[in-house]
């Protein structure tokens, strides 16, 4: 009967006459003239505001974001111990489900991440990217930066920018003006900085970060904390710098970790974003699916 047909798991609640009056639709239209159920699923998965998921793999806990349209609805985070529970609990509700990993993904996980979406990507440099890509070895630019420039030509379209990840490792990723990808580079973190000053000498501290007291340090430990904080805000500046020297109006981008450490102390005016990794994924989770469709 009319009310037995199933289009995807995720309709398996919804009768045939049920997506008629959602839809507001004459399906019997649709199966006449043989559109693609798949044209036909994503058409309902519109309708019925069905979410869809980013996860941001990294080494000690995943980071996600929830979002309706292109509105991002939540945040969090959760470990891997805990993520099957967490997608079984969204069972269901996404339609489509980006995924970028500091880590090869197990078999297990691929099977999870299929049970949750018919519609699973994973975040490489052989997806489309709403940029052109001139890095000379693409194979090896990791998933992050691509989704922060990415995030670059979401924001700032048709101009110069430049995306500033003050993270593990700082890392400075560059958009021209004509949609082009060029690079950047690559620094050490705050953290691998006060490591190292442990590791590679006799005597020094491991010290714990925080905010420096002053310029001018009155202990080992300030001494340190100066120099490795202030020094990576110089550096930081001094690269801004650099960029605006050789292009003209260049847009500042700041995220990561380490952001409340330089946003507000920074001299080159910036639009800090912490969530500008998950724009930058779902700019390209939408510039495949747009693709594909």
């Amino acid at each position: 009967t009319r009310d037995t047909w199933i289009f995807s798991p995720l309709l398996y609640q919804l009768s045939y006459s049920t997506i008629i009056e959602h839809a507001n639709i004459d399906l019997g239209f649709y199966l006449t003239k043989k559109i693609e159920i798949n044209l036909l699923y994503s058409y309902f998965c519109k309708q019925l505001s069905f979410m869809n998921l980013i996860l941001d793999i990294g080494n000690t806990r995943i980071k996600y974001a929830k979002l309706k349209g292109k509105k991002q609805i939540a945040k969090g985070y959760c470990s891997d111990l805990e993520l099957e529970a967490f997608l079984n609990n969204l069972s269901g509700q996404i339609s489509s489900l980006m995924v970028s990993s500091v880590k090869p993904i197990s078999e297990a996980q691929k099977a999870l991440f299929k049970k949750t979406s018919n519609h699973v990507l994973s975040l490489s440099s052989s997806l489309k990217m709403p940029f052109q890509n001139q890095y000379e070895t693409p194979q090896t630019l990791g998933s992050d930066r691509l989704a922060l420039a990415a995030a670059g030509v979401l924001l700032f379209p048709s101009s110069n920018v430049l995306v500033i990840d003050a993270g593990t490792c700082v890392t400075f990723d560059f958009v021209s003006k004509e949609g082009v990808y060029l690079g950047g580079a690559i620094s050490l973190g705050l953290r691998m900085r006060l490591k190292a000053l442990f590791t590679q000498t006799g005597k020094l501290p491991l010290v714990t970060l925080k905010e420096p007291k002053d310029l001018i340090g009155k202990n080992t430990e300030e001494s340190i904390l100066s120099g490795v904080v202030r020094g990576l805000e110089k550096e930081i500046d001094g690269t801004i710098d650099s960029y605006k020297q050789r292009y003209s109006q260049v847009n500042i981008i700041l995220t990561g970790g380490d952001l409340s450490f330089f946003d507000k102390k920074l001299k080159n005016s910036i639009f800090a974003d912490e969530d500008i990794l998950f724009k930058g994924m779902h700019f390209i989770l939408e510039h495949n699916t747009h693709e594909n469709n």
